[in-house]
């Protein structure tokens, strides 16, 4: 729901720490001279303007909830940029959500004449078949969100999980000797379909990454409270955040 959460007045929506405002969750990477995002929420338009993202080569998404997909017309002027159309990866699922909310995209006939310029690419149902974004081999990892089952990635030694409740035991072998994991961790309080900060904890501690981030916390979660807590190793992320990593 971001933080400030409409409409309540706790300490941490009422924080003067800057770590302690969060749009919704997305990533960009760059790498070459290529720049792909993961995730497009309602925050997209405000989040391209401050990370300067002047261009887009390539979009994925994890799944088809509001807080990572309303964005998506705010790709319009990016596509215009883009030779061709610009692509768009992510699960049958989320590509069928896509294909219903912003209908006049998609549709064949009677397409609104201004839509973003883009093609969808249905990315591997298996876990663990490579599919090439921008000349860099990802992976689609499957967890869980609640009573469903949707994309989290890796890129290299990095994993982005985000939205997750639990690890299927075939996912396991793919979050295996990560520089980086960046995951979960919604509040404090056991949530039915996101990681808490307690089993998030043990995620790490099962992985065994060099470092890990925390991502998509609610209000429950004030920055420097929290982090002063975690192991050197694992931080909480927030917006702005710079990570350097070799993706290949």
């Amino acid at each position: 729901m971001g933080v400030p959460t409409l409409g309540c007045r706790c300490a941490v929506c009422c924080s003067s720490d800057p770590r302690n405002r969060r749009t919704r969750t997305s990533l960009k990477l760059q790498y070459g001279d290529s720049t792909v995002v993961i995730d497009t929420g309602p925050d997209f338009h405000a989040q391209a303007i401050r990370e300067d993202v002047h261009h887009l080569d390539a979009v994925l998404y994890t799944h088809g909830h509001a807080d990572h997909v309303l964005g998506f017309d705010d790709l319009r002027p990016l596509s215009f940029q883009a030779e061709g159309s610009l692509p768009i990866y992510c699960d049958e699922p989320t590509a069928e959500t896509l294909e219903r909310i912003f209908d006049y995209t998609f549709r064949k006939a009677g397409r609104y004449p201004t839509s973003a310029r883009v093609a969808l690419q249905r990315i591997p149902k298996e876990p663990g078949v490579p599919f090439t974004v921008c000349g860099v081999p990802f992976f689609r990892v499957p967890v869980t969100h609640g009573w469903q089952q949707i994309t989290g990635y890796r890129f290299g030694r990095v994993a982005y999980l985000t939205d997750m409740s639990d690890i299927p035991e075939a996912s396991v072998p793919l979050l295996t000797g990560l520089d980086i994991l960046i995951l979960d961790a919604l509040r404090r309080e056991p949530h039915p379909s996101h990681s808490h900060l307690e089993k998030s904890l043990a995620f790490v501690e099962q992985l065994k990454p060099q470092r890990a981030y925390f991502t998509h916390m609610s209000h429950d979660l004030d920055h420097a409270e929290t982090e002063a807590t975690l192991p050197e190793h694992i931080r909480l992320a927030y917006d702005g955040l710079q990570l350097e990593f070799e993706i290949e």
